[in-house]
């Protein structure tokens, strides 16, 4: 038994199909077979059903995937630890972020983390909350940015800014000639709102309810853009994220305005697993994040 055979198990667990998990595992699939075939000789132990259509797992086969998770976990760990004392901000780091964050904010600090990191390797991934906070805790990623939530609680956590949320219309709206909003006036309004499964859905619904506000339920948009662009069509009004707002008005049809204070905001944290022997390296990465976002 090797560290590899575990990772093959693994995989398996994760995806169910043997393609798709040697795949995962960059290796044929006879090879991903054969070596869980070995597993289960050398176990003494039948770890999978294997049927025409799908792979199960027997209870056995689950517990050993489990127990197998937590060693790669481990052996994670204790390389990233020996990386750390060798050279903090040096080597790959694994990096996730949400969708309605990852557009706006990688331009502006990429260029500045391979300048300041130039021994770091960026992997960058971009997924919906909940995936992301699996792959963090799995140990496929090492850190996330993204907009803090309280059942996040778990894991470690460094603000890095407060982002206002403004309010983007129709240029012809009635609103377009107030210069700023209060948040109750969007009281008895239609709000169009982005699909479930974005954090930022949840926190903008939350300030719309707070207010009076419904979401228009006849369109639920995958993205700010789409947002963006039905906006633009006249098809009603949302709530954007500053970072989405372009510095120059490209979007005829458009206008954005912001609230009074208190305005409606979401922090934007940098997430990590309380046990990882990298915070000397997210620490660095969170004061080049917060140096180079500039809000106003």
């Amino acid at each position: 038994m090797n560290l590899r055979d575990l990772e093959y198990l693994v995989a398996l667990q994760e995806q169910k199909h043997f393609r798709k998990a040697a795949e995962k595992c960059f290796v044929s699939q006879p090879t991903l077979s054969g070596q869980i075939a070995k597993l289960e000789e050398e176990l003494g132990l039948l770890l999978i059903e294997r049927t025409s259509r799908k792979v199960i797992f027997t209870h056995a086969g689950d517990e050993l995937a489990g127990k197998a998770r937590s060693i790669l976990l481990e052996v994670k760990g204790l390389k990233d630890m020996a990386k750390s004392f060798q050279a903090p901000m040096a080597g790959p780091l694994h990096l996730g972020l949400i969708p309605t964050v990852a557009p706006y904010l990688l331009p502006k600090i990429v260029p500045h983390i391979r300048t300041e990191f130039s021994d770091m390797e960026l992997f960058l991934y971009e997924e919906q909350t909940h995936v992301l906070l699996q792959r963090l805790e799995e140990g496929e990623l090492d850190c996330l940015v993204l907009a803090y939530l309280p059942e996040m609680e778990r894991f470690g956590a460094i603000d890095l800014f407060d982002e206002p949320l403004l309010l983007a219309m129709p240029s012809s709206h009635h609103w377009h000639d107030k210069q700023k909003l209060e948040l109750s006036d969007l009281s008895g309004e239609q709000v169009l709102m982005l699909e479930d499964g974005h954090c930022l859905r949840d926190q903008a619904m939350g300030y719309c309810f707070t207010a009076g506000a419904k979401e228009d339920t006849s369109f639920k948009a995958t993205s700010l853009e789409t947002l963006r662009h039905m906006v633009a069509a006249g098809m009603g009004i949302t709530l954007l994220p500053q970072l989405a707002i372009p510095e120059a008005d490209e979007h005829s049809g458009i206008c954005y305005r912001r609230f009074s204070e208190p305005q409606p905001s979401r922090r934007i944290s940098l997430l990590y697993r309380n046990n990882s022997v990298r915070r000397p390296c997210f620490n660095q990465l969170a004061k080049v994040i917060s140096q180079y976002v500039v809000l106003n």
